[in-house]
């Protein structure tokens, strides 16, 4: 059973794991009830106990839905090796964002709408969150744990396709090797995002999984500042990724120095001694931020 005492021990564990600054955030973890996204019981639980790196799954002894308010990632469906991620690392994400009360945020990747909530709970009933999933069932799924959240919408659609200048934050949750512009374009002045850059983990033949770093990303008036906030494992996002990148970005975050990284650039130009990842629509630089 799920009391109130339950949630609230919940929240202040994820708050604590993530050392979380926002208050809201916290609250919101405490409000919005988990066991309403993922199903009747018992759950998969993802435990990562195969030597090869992959994703192994046990199962809750019942159907209480108080086994759901731990700091776990529960699967969505286990086949397919669909999850709902880990709440401190998606605390963690929300917090590192800055919301604000009545700002608009689009979250690429929403899978079952639990974390969408999360935002739609920050940012209040004045705000605006929209939600976009791919994945067909899943985003039916989503569309329906989502009803009752008046600030939330929920899309099945190509995340690229975006409107300009729209969005005061945009979270994706799931691994690119690409940033795609339309992503860029639809961020405000100020505007932030996050985007996790992921190479294909080799250990992991088959499964669609990547790790990395999270960059966060903020739209300046000569440019997009960008700093990586975080280590990542996470799964990849359909549509923004190119396999001749995997190589380079694992080469990359394998030789360090992403911590020097200042601004993503989008204007042509050769490659320097500044241009820590340099591709052909992209290029994270240790300079500042310059006009693109």
């Amino acid at each position: 059973m799920v009391t109130e005492a339950l949630r609230l021990a919940y929240a202040q564990q994820i708050a604590d794991t993530a050392k979380l600054r926002s208050d809201a955030v916290r609250r919101a973890f405490a409000v919005v009830p988990r066991e309403k996204f993922l199903g009747p019981g018992p759950w998969s639980i993802l435990s990562w106990t195969d030597a090869s790196g992959t994703p192994g799954y046990t199962s809750t002894p019942d159907a209480d839905p108080a086994h759901l308010y731990h700091d776990i990632v529960v699967a969505i469906d286990a086949s397919r090796q669909l999850n709902n991620g880990q709440p401190s690392f998606l605390a963690f994400c929300v917090d590192s964002l800055d919301l604000k009360a009545g700002e608009r945020v689009v979250h690429i990747g929403c899978g079952v709408g639990y974390y969408t909530a999360i935002i739609a709970e920050v940012i209040g009933s004045k705000g605006y969150v929209l939600g976009i999933e791919i994945d067909p069932k899943l985003a039916m799924c989503a569309r329906d744990n989502l009803r009752y959240i008046t600030q939330a919408k929920i899309e099945q659609a190509d995340s690229s396709r975006l409107e300009p200048a729209d969005a005061d934050a945009i979270l994706v949750n799931a691994g690119v090797t690409e940033i795609k512009h339309g992503w860029l374009k639809a961020l405000k002045d100020g505007g932030r995002m996050l985007v996790p850059i992921t190479a294909q983990l080799a250990t992991t033949p088959g499964v669609e999984l990547g790790r990395g770093q999270i960059l966060k990303l903020v739209r300046r008036r000569n440019g997009f500042s960008a700093r990586f906030i975080s280590g990542v494992a996470i799964y990849h996002c359909v549509g923004a990724r190119d396999a001749r990148r995997d190589r380079a970005l694992e080469a990359k975050f394998s030789s360090g120095g992403a911590d020097t990284v200042r601004s993503l650039r989008i204007d042509p130009h050769e490659a320097t001694g500044g241009c820590w990842f340099h591709a052909d629509t992209f290029c994270l630089s240790t300079s500042e931020a310059v006009s693109s």
